[in-house]
């Protein structure tokens, strides 16, 4: 089978592998979607992997096609995506039921191979089964949409709140979304590049201010009548978005930290103490929770998209297989043109 190893930084390759079997409690999947992910970026050209080679890719969904001998068979020709984290199920927190925070975890995508290949052996219990009418490039974004739920989740909206979110890639806009759903009153994205600011617009989000033309706390002020947001993500890993987003909430608001940082995270004097001022909280968020009681939020996120509340095909602008897999990375990485999702695919599915 075919599959794109990381050989080393900045060394992909499109290889040939030996198709897996299915071992104890495992399903053989045929990989119909994987998205290329904005961390998988810097850890292709700046980061590396945990090891080389490495298959990457943990946003993935596909047709489940064999399974191990002490598998239900009726899972064979279901449809599903994949909770990339492997827990140890040993330590306190997988007791718990938080497995986002195992201490000895694995993980598909990076600790070990992961989706960018025809097939992948991965065990029931990481498995969201789908519904039919769900397509696979929807189901390869189940876990970045799950990401953006989680973030709403911790940052505690409630309905009628304002929001401002920092980051209008691919991650920004199903957090809106989300919010959305949650009953946000209103929803305000920030970003610093015009074609993101544009694309955000044609998705039909009114309130997008490009922070290079006008200053964010500005726009968020005349939007909001005269009032500061009531809770602000950091969806970019920039110093500066983190410090606006201090500056962005009201007396008692709150921040919730999403995006994976590119250097120190740096409040200025001035910030700082404003904040403190607010009492403002600072909520960081990792993951997701996964069949945990009360709420398994990838079964939410499944049922959001079979119901129709959250809308992602929009955000797919390239779908390439798996031969022109590297190109793709090429183009994010030198950003030769416009994109927001962009997933390897089947050849069924172009």
């Amino acid at each position: 089978m075919k599959a794109v190893e990381l050989q080393a930084i900045n060394q992909l390759a499109l290889v040939e592998k030996e198709k897996p079997t299915p071992g104890k409690g495992e399903v053989l999947i045929h990989i119909m979607a994987c998205g290329i992910c904005g961390s998988d970026i810097p850890r292709v050209y700046v980061n590396g992997s945990y090891h080389f080679p490495t298959v990457l890719g943990h946003e993935f969904a596909g047709e489940i096609v064999a399974v191990a001998d002490d598998v239900d068979q009726e899972y064979v020709g279901k449809k599903a995506a994949v909770f990339p984290l492997l827990p140890c199920n040993e330590c306190e927190y997988c007791q718990s039921g938080y497995y986002a925070q195992c201490k000895n975890y694995n993980y598909f995508g990076s600790r070990t191979d992961g989706g960018f290949e025809e097939y992948l052996a991965v065990p029931v219990f990481n498995l969201v089964v789908l519904e039919d009418h769900i397509s696979y490039e929807e189901g390869a974004m189940v876990e970045p949409a799950t990401v953006a739920q989680h973030v709403i989740n911790k940052a505690e909206l409630s309905v009628g709140d304002s929001i401002v979110i920092y980051g209008a890639g691919p991650i920004g806009i199903m957090v809106a979304q989300w919010a959305q759903i949650n009953g946000a009153g209103k929803v305000i994205l920030i970003d610093i590049d015009p074609t993101k600011v544009a694309f955000a617009k044609e998705l039909g989000f009114e309130n997008v201010c490009n922070s290079q033309e006008i200053s964010a706390e500005e726009f968020i002020l005349d939007v909001l009548d005269g009032k500061l947001a009531d809770v602000a993500i950091e969806a970019t890993g920039s110093s500066a978005a983190f410090d606006q987003c201090a500056q962005s909430i009201r007396t008692f608001g709150r921040v919730v930290l999403l995006g994976n940082p590119h250097s120190d995270m740096v409040l200025e004097q001035k910030t700082y103490d404003q904040f403190m001022r607010k009492e403002g909280t600072i909520v960081g968020m990792f993951n997701s929770i996964y069949e945990h009681f009360p709420k398994n939020e990838w079964q939410v996120t499944a049922q959001a998209i079979a119901s129709k509340q959250l809308n992602l095909k929009p955000l797919v602008t390239h779908k390439v297989l798996i031969e022109d897999l590297i190109e793709a990375f090429e183009m994010i990485h030198e950003k030769k043109e416009f994109y927001n999702k962009v997933l390897m695919v089947d050849e069924k599915l172009l």
